[in-house]
């Protein structure tokens, strides 16, 4: 196992308020957002009891998986991953069976999981921390450090954002993959929170909205 640890450097970072461009949700008999993921096509989003799948377009739930999840949700071309409690399930979305299990690296305190290059990143929600994981044994490859909680990972272009969410105040933030230094900041409007983010591999992000039950689309900023 090759563990590094990057402890991020202080520096003035550009903020912007988040574009919120539509609102999913709440959804039927559904929680709690505690995780979602893009496919492609669809949204999934973890509900609680439920994994569920909608229609970024129409905004129609179109598949829902009974498994319970409390944080992150990721897939990775073919498959979908779950934080529950203190493991990582791979399920495979068709069936909604458990394929294979690895424990969570943070013990039942990760918040966050997106899947680019081959491996995991999860989020370590109180100690502030995002995990490069091996997906079939759960083993530690490389560990940032940020300098706020973070509630939700994802890779764009190879762009490393995470989400953020303490009190009122929530952002979604681009870091540097080497260092942990924030780059960039978008403000999301007070009270509205981030549980979980993905990109849809173009101009959005999916996020999150925890209690609210809400999945939110965000507009990413364009590069320089």
């Amino acid at each position: 196992m090759n563990s590094k640890t990057a402890t991020p450097p202080r520096r003035a970072t550009t903020a912007r308020p988040a574009e919120i461009v539509r609102e999913y949700g709440p959804f039927d008999g559904a929680g709690r957002v505690n995780g979602v993921t893009h496919d492609g096509q669809r949204v999934w989003a973890s509900v609680g009891a439920q994994i569920l799948a909608f229609d970024p377009t129409s905004g129609e739930t179109t598949r829902t998986l009974e498994h319970a999840g409390d944080a992150g949700t990721a897939f990775d071309g073919t498959h979908l991953y779950q934080i529950a409690e203190a493991r990582i399930d791979k399920i495979d979305p068709a069936t909604g069976q458990v394929l294979h299990t690895i424990p969570a690296p943070g013990g039942g305190s990760d918040s966050g999981l997106t899947w680019a290059e081959g491996s995991l990143w999860v989020g370590q929600y109180r100690d502030r921390k995002i995990h490069q994981i091996d997906p079939s044994t759960g083993a530690i490859r490389r560990t940032i450090e940020s300098d706020s909680f973070v509630t939700g990972v994802t890779w764009v272009d190879g762009e490393l954002w995470h989400g953020t969410w303490e009190g009122e105040a929530s952002d979604i933030r681009r870091i540097d993959p080497a260092s942990g230094a924030v780059l960039e900041r978008l403000d999301m409007p007070p009270g509205t929170g981030v549980s979980g983010l993905e990109s849809d591999g173009t101009d959005l992000f999916y996020c999150g909205g925890g209690e609210s039950g809400k999945v939110r689309a965000v507009r990413r900023p364009k590069a320089a």
